[in-house]
């Protein structure tokens, strides 16, 4: 089921952010993530966040055209057109914004759609939501972050790309210290998505002397995790 599979991804890898946090002494609290719709407050849905649920674009029409709040919110603070982007219903999402939803709006945890569909590795939802106008440079999460910084975490490089083509930032610097390049080094697994991500920003012309708070730069933290061809791709692109 996407939802329950989007849920597990982001939260283990919270969870990852944590325990790496812990280590550090910088953590003091759960770690917040994205939370899609249950099964359960998805068989409670009623009107727009029904029908954005199910991708029923004809029931979304019908209600848009009789004064439905288009962006009405749940109980976690979700839109239909969240509810629409945890739910991979790319004509709902199209539906909802040909109606007049808001693309860039926050749910309870501060994610916007893109940074949604950016976690759930979704790329052809969004493609759609910039197509349609989203924006890639929201500040969101309670990390002050970014959606090029969540895929970054993640490793999930064509989003990456994506995103920067959109004009995300390349250089925002979350409540942790913490840029997209640092995040693809301390919170990937120096494998070959976090290696094309990595590369993604290079190419980019993203900052590789930003520094984390103790003054680590990307370099020195590839360095001490022991992923020599992360460190060696930045070697390549001048770091220090």
């Amino acid at each position: 089921m996407p939802n329950a599979s989007v849920r597990r991804r982001f939260n283990a890898a919270a969870l990852a952010e944590a325990m790496l946090l812990a280590a550090g002494g910088l953590f003091a609290g759960p770690a917040a993530a994205q939370t899609a719709p249950s099964a359960s407050e998805s068989a409670a849905y009623r009107g727009l966040h029904a029908a954005a649920q199910r991708g029923d674009t004809a029931e979304i029409a019908r209600l848009a055209a009789n004064g439905a709040g288009l962006d009405a919110r749940d109980a976690h603070g979700r839109t239909p057109l969240h509810v629409a982007t945890f739910a991979h219903q790319r004509a709902a999402v199209r539906a909802l914004a040909q109606a007049g939803a808001g693309l860039d709006l926050l749910e309870e945890d501060r994610y916007d759609a893109v940074t949604i569909a950016a976690v759930a590795d979704d790329t052809e939802t969004l493609a759609l939501l910039l197509a349609l106008g989203a924006s890639a440079k929201q500040v969101t999460s309670r990390y002050d972050g970014t959606a090029l910084i969540a895929a970054a975490h993640l490793g999930h490089d064509e989003v990456v790309r994506q995103l920067i083509a959109a004009g995300a930032p390349l250089d925002h610097v979350n409540n942790l210290h913490w840029t997209a390049v640092i995040e693809s080094v301390v919170l990937g697994d120096g494998g070959p998505r976090h290696r094309r991500t990595l590369d993604a920003l290079v190419r980019a012309g993203a900052d590789l002397q930003l520094a984390d708070r103790e003054g680590r730069t990307p370099l020195a933290l590839a360095r001490a995790r022991g992923y020599t061809a992360m460190e060696q791709q930045l070697l390549k692109a001048g770091a220090r």
